[in-house]
């Protein structure tokens, strides 16, 4: 982080998608073939009873919790031994919604067969902060414990905070990401209704055929330590978060600022905050939802902050789909993930780029790199953006 601070390292990382269950599954789904024909990718086969002491503690979870619990047990798993004060280790989680799930089961079932058949558990299950409150409890972290919740947004602004408050010296160590698993009948019925998702069921980011975004899902978790921390105990640092930004559109509550204004004056502000140019950054990992208006925003900001076409672009949701308030850490996964691999994985879906659009976009195979500092961008509804920039190891 620029200026003071303490540097922040990646040790430990955990992910669950539907290309993947567990990182090295996700990183070979990011180089599959992308989504075809339909309005969501889910995880169809999910298993909660490895996380959980008992089947009755997993069905007291929402299953957006279970993933958060799944991808924090790979995540911990990995950075082994922390060694910090319990009071010193926080979780900045991330969710776009919560346990939607469980909150329209339980109204169907209230409307159904009365107020007295609603269950006890509703609250906990549907309430948004209750993956990174499961994350405290399982692992005892008893420094901040909040819960992030600005859309699409959400995951990105989630690892920036949880480094902030590493950097400043607030917390130690910071477990971090997001879990989102929203895609129930009424909501797929009111993204559909607004037009945001793809008549043609295909996550195609920056092809001119674009038609709307494919909804995912999905968690994944990482592990931040204070730097010299990490080094002190031995840890495996698989990376590192360098800077960040959150800044505000303030124009509309789904549509992005035209030309991307907010979203290059959030770029500008990771730059600073990483003291870094430009033309440091060797990748974009793009938010690239694959909606008209989005992907045109984003296109025009890359080009205005880096240049044309200068730097490699890629966005992950033509295999992913778009998991809302755990997208922003699902691709922070791919930054670390595309480091550790020296590939850069393309955009699937993708066969027809938008020749109004001046970036240099992987699509097709994936590219060999140097791994160096990326930038990880996301936007949310309520004109929410989000940059992270992360280090290789």
């Amino acid at each position: 982080m620029h200026g003071a601070g303490h540097r922040v390292a990646i040790t430990g990382l955990g992910v669950v998608a539907p290309c993947g269950i567990g990182k090295d599954a996700y990183w070979q789904g990011l180089l599959g073939p992308g989504i075809n024909g339909t309005t969501s990718v889910t995880i169809d086969d999910w298993d909660s009873a490895p996380y959980y002491a008992s089947p009755k503690d997993a069905r007291r979870a929402d299953r957006v919790e279970q993933y958060a619990i799944a991808a924090a047990q790979e995540a911990f798993a990995q950075a082994g031994d922390v060694g910090v004060d319990p009071a010193r280790f926080g979780t900045i989680f991330a969710t776009g919604i919560g346990g939607l799930h469980t909150l329209e089961e339980q109204v169907i079932v209230r409307v159904e067969k009365g107020e007295r058949r609603v269950s006890p558990f509703l609250v906990p299950m549907m309430m948004a902060n209750a993956s990174g409150a499961a994350i405290s409890m399982k692992y005892g972290l008893q420094g901040p414990n909040e819960t992030i919740c600005t859309a699409c947004a959400a995951g990105t602004h989630a690892i920036g905070y949880a480094a902030r408050l590493i950097a400043w010296g607030r917390c130690d160590a910071v477990a971090t990401g997001g879990s989102e698993c929203a895609a129930t009948a009424t909501s797929l019925a009111g993204f559909g209704n607004m037009t945001a998702l793809s008549s043609t069921g295909r996550s195609m980011p920056f092809d001119e055929a674009r038609d709307g975004f494919v909804m995912g899902e999905g968690a994944a978790v990482f592990v931040l330590e204070r730097w010299d921390l990490a080094v002190a105990r031995g840890a495996t640092i698989i990376g590192e978060i360098l800077g960040s930004a959150s800044n505000a559109d303030a124009h509309h509550i789904t549509a992005p600022a035209p030309g991307g204004t907010g979203a290059i004056a959030c770029m500008k502000l990771a730059l600073d905050d990483a003291g870094l140019s430009p033309s440091d950054i060797r990748l974009v990992n793009a938010h690239g939802t694959s909606t008209p208006l989005n992907d045109a925003a984003e296109a025009a900001a890359v080009t205005d902050v880096f240049g044309e076409r200068s730097v490699p672009v890629t966005s992950g949701k033509g295999v992913t789909g778009h998991a809302l308030g755990a997208a922003g850490a699902l691709e922070a996964a791919q930054v670390v993930l595309a480091m550790q691999h020296k590939l850069i994985p393309p955009t699937a879906g993708t066969t027809s780029p938008d020749p109004s659009m001046d970036i240099d976009l992987v699509t097709g195979a994936p590219r060999e790199w140097v791994p160096g500092p990326a930038i990880s961008n996301n936007f949310g509804f309520g004109g929410h953006n989000g940059s992270v920039i992360i280090g290789p190891a």
